[in-house]
């Protein structure tokens, strides 16, 4: 997917796709989170739909949830979906970042290259 140490620096029009292809991708993934704790709250918790995804929302934001839970299913899904959220919300972070930490590392290089 990223040029090689010896291959020249990525031209900015297919920098900037890269970048929007990288950020739909990690946004894409967000969502997809985010439907999963908005449905398994709706199932598990019965909660209305908004409150489902509020709770879903405030957990992959890392603030945790609003709704007080009431069954152990609940509970043990709430558990389980705050371990994927973390794991998810740095995966999304990476994903959107790596195009640009790739080019400045590899800008980095082909400075110092040139140099020697």
């Amino acid at each position: 997917m990223f040029e090689r140490r010896t291959e020249p620096l990525l031209s900015r029009p297919r920098f900037v796709r890269r970048m929007a292809a990288s950020a739909a991708v990690g946004l894409g993934l967000v969502f997809v989170s985010l439907a999963i704790g908005t449905i398994g709250y709706r199932l598990l918790e019965s909660l209305p739909w908004l409150d489902a995804f509020l709770n879903a929302a405030m957990l992959l934001s890392g603030e945790g949830p609003l709704a007080p839970l009431k069954t152990s299913a609940g509970k043990l899904f709430a558990g389980c979906y705050a371990i994927y959220c973390g794991i998810a919300l740095i995966s999304a972070t990476a994903m959107i970042f790596a195009p640009l930490v790739h080019r400045s590392l590899h800008r980095f290089h082909l400075a110092q290259e040139r140099d020697s």
